[in-house]
């Protein structure tokens, strides 16, 4: 990738729909890029943000910049990019609406005079279906024409939306996806690399949260660092096996959208993977983790993960211990137990 190139492009007009935690930090940080609006749900927020440039329900103490616009409105969010030379669309919503938002909008981009990449944040496995995201846009004729790629790595987006260092990884194999995002957002303290191993950069980033909460129960129950380090080696051995046999590149799995983005989720404070994890150790069971507001993508992604394993015949030990206690009610201390208990086999 040339650089050099890259910065002398003109300025990207990046659309971000979706302004929850994650939406909002990358549309703070597209709009040191080019021209960025933040398309929300609710007019409530969208205005909230607009008036006050703070976010009312998440990123606490984070001043969000000026240039960056905020709307409800559909109409204005399209006129914007009807306006653009340059446009970029990042979809910042959960793999729950994935579906359902790509329905609503991708419609609407066959009016526009360019075509307008699509680039989505989300990690897991659709519930039902156990889809990957490309996977779901695959099935969607709205799609059809669409050049699409997915925006994966270790990223927490308090920290991003702060402006500290991180450094992320655009999949596709379309090239000038790949480019308009670098454009977007390829500049000081936030690096931008490439792969065009989509299926493996969606596998790390669904498994690294399954295995955070494995991680987090690990910690809760006091087992101390060595438990952790293996956990986390031996988890990072399942999602490689796991991806290579669906069909992604095992060195996929030793970068930013595997063992980085597994490293960062297992043990940062804020990871919500990890506090479930917690939680579990200490006897609170599913239901009443989550009727304390704390959801986590490793929950719903577990149970599809190990589905779609054990019809391919892949042993995920740490997947299935993690479904174990969050489903039948295996006593945390008794899973991990059980991990280290098994069977000797060679590394």
């Amino acid at each position: 990738m040339n650089m050099l190139n890259s910065q002398l492009t003109k300025p990207t007009d990046t659309l971000v729909i979706g302004a929850g935690s994650w939406g909002t930090a990358l549309a703070v940080a597209a709009c040191q890029g080019g021209p960025t609006l933040l398309w929300a749900r609710r007019p409530e927020v969208a205005e909230h943000i607009q008036a006050t440039q703070t976010h009312p329900d998440y990123l606490q103490g984070v001043r969000l910049p000026s240039s960056l616009q905020s709307t409800s409105s559909q109409e204005r969010a399209l006129d914007f990019l009807h306006q653009s030379k340059k446009p970029l669309i990042i979809l910042g919503v959960p793999v729950k609406a994935l579906r359902s938002v790509c329905q609503q909008w991708l419609p609407l981009l066959q009016a526009l005079p360019l075509p307008v990449p699509v680039v989505w944040t989300c990690k897991g496995f659709e519930e039902d279906t156990a889809l990957l995201p490309h996977e779901i846009m695959a099935q969607l004729p709205e799609a059809e024409g669409i050049s699409g790629g997915a925006l994966s790595g270790p990223s927490f987006a308090a920290e991003v939306a702060r402006g500290l260092p991180v450094a992320l990884t655009v999949a596709s194999r379309d090239n000038r996806l790949n480019t308009t995002v670098i454009d977007a957002l390829h500049h000081h303290q936030t690096r931008i690399y490439t792969s065009d191993d989509l299926l493996g950069v969606e596998i790390g980033g669904a498994l690294k949260n399954v295995l955070a909460i494995a991680c987090g129960i690990c910690d809760g129950l006091k087992f101390g660092n060595n438990a952790r380090a293996a956990l986390i080696t031996r988890g990072l051995a399942e999602m490689t096996r796991f991806g290579v046999a669906l069909g992604g590149r095992a060195k996929t799995f030793a970068g930013l959208t595997g063992l980085g983005d597994l490293v960062l989720t297992a043990t940062g404070d804020l990871s919500r993977n990890r506090r479930v994890g917690l939680a579990l150790s200490q006897g609170q069971l599913l239901p009443e983790i989550l009727a304390t507001g704390l959801t986590a993508e490793g929950v719903r992604c577990a149970r599809m993960a190990l589905a779609r394993a054990q019809r391919l015949n892949i042993d995920m030990p740490i997947t299935q211990s993690v479904c174990e206690v969050l489903f039948d009610h295996k006593p945390a201390r008794q899973a991990v137990s059980e991990l280290f208990d098994r069977g000797i086999k060679e590394e």
